[in-house]
Parts: structure tokens; sequence; C-alpha cells
């Protein structure tokens, strides 16, 4: 389950280093960019250390998540955990429950493990990978009691809407994934991209909000503030909070 995803050399007069892919399976159409980040031998060397202690491969397929952590407890995963700091934070303050991150960028995905190195963290494994493709390759039904899905990009222009990865189809591949009375935890700094969301959960089969008035939540203790979240605040961004429970 620890392959190292493909890393390339790179030698060319401008750069040199190392390229390093996501792994992912054939697709038209993506909620996100793919680009290979550009990575020094330093990177390189973290990536070799730290990934067969940490990292989950898409190709090695479904996973026994009491296996790969070598115990039974609650199982959090995220989608898209950027470069890490709010998903290191909450495996460091919910040490009784198992973390997954699934982030498609290098940079974030290195930086994420070797801070999870460093502070010895066991509760913590990543996917540098497709979410959909781990969703439906990786993850046994029933396994997830929280699944977070944090600052996903908005794509702004309306002829991108259909890359938002929030969309029906999408949450009905998930459900089956949480267990009965998990959480799906949403959050946006972006007021349509919120509003499109709770359209969406709300006419989702099989979910219901957890708030009965406003629809959107305040923020859970366990959801760290981000320093972008924070720059946000100072200059007056809203962030818009979700929570709906599966109920079958």
């Amino acid at each position: 389950m620890s392959d190292i995803p493909q890393i390339l050399p790179v030698d060319d007069a401008d750069q040199q280093g190392f390229l390093i892919k996501p792994e992912f399976k054939p697709k038209s159409i993506r909620s996100f960019v793919i680009r290979a980040g550009r990575i020094t031998e330093g990177q390189k060397k973290a990536f070799d250390e730290c990934w067969p202690r940490i990292g989950l491969s898409l190709f090695a397929g479904a996973i026994n998540p009491s296996l790969v952590f070598s115990r039974e407890a609650p199982l959090v995963l995220e989608i898209g955990f950027g470069m890490g700091d709010s998903l290191l934070a909450m495996a460091r303050n919910e040490s009784d429950k198992n973390f997954i991150g699934i982030e498609v960028h290098p940079p974030g995905v290195g930086r994420l493990m070797n801070l999870a190195i460093q502070a010895e963290l066991s509760n913590l494994r990543v996917y540098m990978a497709d979410a959909m493709d781990v969703l439906e390759d990786c993850i046994p039904n029933e396994s997830i009691d929280r699944l977070q899905l944090y600052f996903p990009d908005p794509w702004h222009k309306k002829k991108h809407h259909k890359r938002r990865i929030l969309q029906a189809e999408f949450v009905q591949k998930l459900r089956p994934k949480l267990k009965t009375g998990g959480i799906f935890h949403m959050a946006t700094d972006w007021q349509p991209y919120a509003e499109h969301m709770l359209d969406v959960m709300d006419s989702a089969p099989g979910f219901r909000n957890t708030q009965q008035t406003s629809g959107y939540a305040p923020r859970p203790d366990y959801r760290p503030v981000t320093k972008f979240e924070k720059r946000g605040e100072r200059l007056g961004h809203g962030v818009w909070d979700l929570l709906f429970q599966k109920i079958n």
C-alpha cells in the first residue's frame, strides 16, 4: 500500500530536480487542475522517507482501516487538505480518531507528511490521488464517521461550475462510504458556492441538515481556523459551514 507515487527526473537548462505526479484514473471532467509539482532533491528524500510510513496508494486497492492504523477507532476522511495545517491540528487534537487525507498537489502532501513525522503522529495517513478514485476503489462502505470537504475550489465562472466537486452525483457516490449517523462537513468562504452546497445537499436522498433554521452551522470546535480564513475575516469575508448527517 505504500508504493511511492511516480517521481521522474528533470534535467534541463532552467531547472534540475524531480517531477512528482498524483495518482488518478482517466476521466473527462475533474474538480482540480492536474499539475506535476517540481520538487528538489531534499523534498524527494522526504517523500522517500515519509511515504512508506504515511502514504497510501490508490492502486493498492481497498483498505481495511483497522489494519492500516493497527487499531479500531472512528475514521475521519478529508478531501483536499491543501498544505495540511488544519488536518495536522485535528489529528493532534483528536488522538482518539484515525485520519485519512486526500490531496493532489505534491507540496502540501510532502509538507504534511514531514510535519506528521516530526510530531510522531500515528493516526494520520495520506493519499496523493484523485478523491473520487480513492472513494470508489479504496474506502470501504460504512467506514467513515466524518467526511470533511473544506474550502474546495468554487470554480467561479459559470462555464466551470460543472467542475465543482460538490455535485449530486458525487454526494450519492460518497454516501455509502459514510456510516449511518456519520457527518458530512463542508465549509466555504464563497457565498454563491455555499448556496450551491446547500441546494445540492437539501435535495440529496439519505441526508438531513443538522441545522433546522438557517441551514448553515456554527463552526464546530474541531475545525481549526486557518491562516487563510483569519485573513479573510480581517477583510470582511464570510465563512459558511454545513453539516449534514447520513440517515440511511
